[in-house]
């Protein structure tokens, strides 16, 4: 098993920046990828950034490219998504997700694993 444990989220004014971070434990060594995704009231889970855990190959919703970025601290188990710009529309509840297997990029039945997620407010 791995858990995964968000943190960093938070209230923040449009136009401003917040740094999510997700640490895995137990068995990290069958993490192949980690992702966020992040839902919004009355809205499915929606796929927003992925990292290969060993190679750094990322993938980005259109909706956060050039604003958001991920990156990961093998040392560490522990991944980080800077999130710039936002704006309110990206007001969710962020969740970190792990995946055994090295193909899963953005569906959320490719990840074995889920945080309990952060919620991010972004106010205009």
């Amino acid at each position: 098993q791995v858990q995964l444990v968000e943190s960093g989220g938070g209230l923040v004014q449009a136009g401003g920046s917040l740094r999510l971070s997700c640490a895995a434990s137990g068995r990290t060594f069958t993490i192949y990828v980690m992702g966020w995704f992040r839902q919004a009231p009355g809205k499915e889970r929606e796929f927003v950034t992925s990292i290969s855990w060993s190679g750094g190959n990322t993938h980005y919703a259109d909706s956060v490219k050039g604003r958001f970025t991920i990156s990961r601290d093998n040392a560490k188990n522990t991944v980080y998504l800077q999130m710039n710009s936002l704006k309110p529309e990206d007001t969710a509840v962020y969740y970190c997700a792990a995946a055994r297997e090295p193909s899963a990029i953005m569906r959320t039945y490719e990840y074995d694993y889920w945080g309990q997620g952060t919620q991010v407010t972004v106010s205009s």
